[in-house]
């Protein structure tokens, strides 16, 4: 709800002003925090996908259940399946918004395609996220070691989450011609 009356404050603004640089600035706005809801999307999406390429693989809860039980409720992380989740889903779509903004923001090559671009971001963003995660969050924070394995199915977990954040963020933004147009193929589909 505060999300979607910001968007509206936004556009009400941005239709009142008459300065031409006020509204290029002010449409920027709106175009980023329209991105940053499809953010919002991608990012539980995004998460949805990544949890399920990881629990199979890793067959342990996220690493937020184990913040859970070290900083709020204490106990074993195993005590905390839901609210780990829910702290993971969390993360994700926060990430996910960030993302949407950041993208929507960014003035690099516009050349390639916005898909293109969204899982080249997003793939990047989803590494960049894997480091802080890692160096940050388990070594710091949560004092938590991986082995190399571990660690590579971490990093390869938010990889997934960032290809699949860039891609729905891509194709759901500029350039598009209709986001909610489904993809038809040469052949009528």
């Amino acid at each position: 709800m505060v999300v979607l009356n910001l968007v509206r404050r936004v556009r009400s603004a941005s239709r009142t002003r008459t300065d031409p640089e006020s509204a290029d600035a002010h449409s920027r706005v709106e175009h980023a925090s329209g991105a940053a809801i499809r953010g919002l999307q991608a990012g539980f999406v995004a998460t949805i996908i990544m949890t399920a390429f990881r629990l199979p693989i890793l067959r342990s809860l996220p690493p937020s259940a184990n913040f859970w039980s070290q900083y709020v409720s204490g106990g074993d992380p195993e005590d905390h399946p839901i609210v780990g989740l829910l702290l993971h889903f969390v993360y994700g779509v926060q990430a996910g918004a960030i993302f949407g903004a950041l993208f929507a923001l960014q003035d690099a090559e516009r050349s390639i395609e916005p898909e293109q671009r969204g899982i080249v971001w997003g793939s990047i963003y989803g590494m960049v996220l894997s480091a802080f995660g890692s160096q940050v969050m388990l070594k710091e924070i949560l004092d938590i070691r991986l082995e190399a394995d571990e660690l590579a199915l971490f990093h390869a977990g938010h990889l997934v989450y960032g290809l699949s954040l860039g891609a729905w963020v891509g194709s759901r933004t500029e350039g598009v011609e209709d986001p909610d147009e489904e993809y038809e193929y040469d052949d009528g589909n």
